[in-house]
Parts: structure tokens; sequence; C-alpha cells
């Protein structure tokens, strides 16, 4: 396994970005930084005609690294999003060219709006997905209030969020979360070919195809991005949050009835 916290490399037009971090591909600051560099170089380099965005590993990522956000005194949350995740959703969905994340194991929170940003999902059998901030004490972040309730239904959205249950490979792919379902073992190849297939194709039309459906579908996403920034900011703060990460931590249910 390589130091390097975010594996980029170009191979005949895609450019394959790999989380890096073990053990669960969690984001720190530097692998979201790391992530905003690489999908910088996919829009400035003209070899990049499509990228592959994966995890190392059995889990794709674990989301926002809880550790970082317990050390971090009189943390922002709002100027934390403005700084990072909120950026990189835009690279992505502003990016003129396709973007396929590969789903190799289980996602979550920030994570899961990153892959929800992306234009195809190819997923492993092996993989589940959590929604993660209510558990704790947080609203919904990286444009998961969005792009969530937009794949798979309000109600749906809602339910995943509020009990914070995992959806399954198979649910997922039911729900029209993922747009294909592989074992495991064969992901990465499959994957392959789709993004092979892609930067073999008409990239320009499909920049065009991806502003349409942004314009379409997506026209608030930067508004919508700043008020999660503005109402995490309040959960942050909020002895709900406090009590949801120290119960984390200590693998624990919280006691979220008996807050003072």
């Amino acid at each position: 396994m390589s130091d390097t916290i975010l594996i980029a490399e170009i191979n005949n037009g895609v450019l394959s970005i790999t989380l890096n971090r073990p053990k669960a591909n969690a984001f720190d600051t530097a692998l979201i930084k790391a992530c905003q560099a690489a999908f910088k170089q996919a829009a400035e380099n003209i070899e990049v005609r499509s990228v592959l965005l994966t995890g190392s590993g059995m889990i794709f990522s674990a989301g926002q690294d809880l550790t970082e956000v317990m050390q971090a005194e009189g943390l922002s949350f709002r100027k934390h999003l403005l700084e990072t995740y909120n950026p990189l959703i835009l690279q992505i969905r502003q990016l003129e060219k396709p973007v396929v994340a590969a789903i190799n194991g289980p996602i979550a929170g920030a994570a899961l709006g990153v892959a929800l940003a992306c234009d195809l999902r190819i997923a492993s059998e092996k993989s589940q997905y959590m929604v993660g901030f209510n558990g704790i004490g947080l609203a919904p972040d990286s444009a998961v209030s969005l792009l969530l309730p937009a794949l798979i239904g309000l109600g749906r959205a809602t339910e995943a969020t509020y009990f914070n249950q995992a959806i399954s490979a198979e649910l997922a792919l039911d729900w029209g979360l993922v747009n294909k379902l592989v074992p495991a073992e064969t992901l990465m190849a499959e994957a392959q070919v789709w993004a092979n297939k892609l930067a073999a194709g008409p990239t320009k039309t499909y920049g065009l195809t991806k502003k349409a459906f942004n314009k379409a579908i997506l026209p608030n996403l930067e508004e919508v991005l700043d008020y999660e920034a503005y109402l995490q900011e309040i959960a942050g703060k909020d002895g709900e949050h406090k009590e949801g990460l120290t119960a984390f931590f200590e693998k624990r249910l919280p006691d979220y009835k008996n807050l003072k």
C-alpha cells in the first residue's frame, strides 16, 4: 500500500483517483485538498477525457474523519464546508467530463455526497450506504440534502437519514442510488470498461449534456450547499452534536432525551 493519501493516474484518457487513507479512507483536510487538486487537474488537462473515482481496500470512504472534528478547537462548520466539501462537489458537477464512482464497499456521510455528485455509480455487491449525519447530531451536507432525494425520493431519503440505517447494495440498485451492481472481484474491471468507453466517446457532448442536466435538475446546487453550511454551523454548536460525537467515540448509543 502506498503512503500517498490519494493516488491519481492517467491512462488511456482516464484519470483514476483512488482514496488511499487506511483504514477507512476517511476525509481529513489533506485528503479533501488532494481531491480538489485532482479534479482541478481533470478540468485543465486535455489528456483527461473521463474520471474514475474509488477507494482503496474494502471501503470507499467513511466520510469525514471525526477525530479531526473532535480535536479542532473552535471549529466553524460553515467555514470548513465552504473550504472543503462545497468546492469539491461543485468541481465534480461542473467538470465537463464524465465522472464514474466505483463504490467498492461501505460509504457514509460526506463521502456519500461526493459519490452522488458523480455522473454514474457502479458498485460492489458488498457496498452499503449510510447517510450518517443525524447519527452524530448533524444535518446533511455535501449536497446530500439535494442529491439523495433527487435519486431515491424524499420519503426514502428521509427514512434513511432520520433512522440512520444502512441502505444495502440491493436496495441501492432498486432505488436508483447506483446504476449497476457487480461482484466485488470484478468491480474495478467493469468500472474501467465504463471509464474507457466514456473516454473514447464524444466528451464535449457529454459536457454539454451534463450542463443541461445540472440546469434542469440541480439549478440551485450552489444555493443548497451554502444553506447546508449555514445549518451545519447551527447543528455543530448544539448539544446534540456534542452528545452524538461523544457517544460515537465511546461506542454507545447517544442519549438525546436527557440533554440539558
